[in-house]
């Protein structure tokens, strides 16, 4: 592992987030954002914000960000706001707005670029 990104407390579904990690995990960082360019969910903004992040602090630590790759991506369970409605006899619903913890781990197919 080269860098950790995380970004928590996502006003989002895990169960949303999921079918778009699997599009993109395993491969190039790279190709992986102008993957997710294209897909028109909420979690692909979430996720590409948080893969440019990941590769930012790659390239701070002096990595090619083009041998940069994806070796873990994971969208988790976070906190659930509760929310009540009405129902039939008087009773109330519980609703839950679920939100998620989004990890990223990018790693890198080649040595560190010596900066003299």
């Amino acid at each position: 592992m080269i860098t950790k990104s995380e970004a928590k407390y996502i006003r989002i579904s895990p169960a949303k987030v999921r079918p778009v990690i699997k599009l993109v995990k395993g491969g190039n960082a790279q190709e992986a954002i102008g993957k997710l360019e294209f897909i028109k969910k909420k979690a692909a903004r979430y996720l590409k914000k948080l893969i440019k992040t990941a590769i930012a602090d790659a390239k701070n630590k002096g990595y090619d960000e083009g041998s940069l790759f994806i070796s873990r991506l994971a969208a988790n369970q976070g906190p659930a706001l509760k929310r009540y409605r009405a129902e039939s006899f008087g009773r109330a619903a519980v609703i839950r707005k679920r939100m998620s913890h989004l990890i990223v781990e990018l790693d890198s197919k080649q040595k560190v670029i010596q900066e003299s």
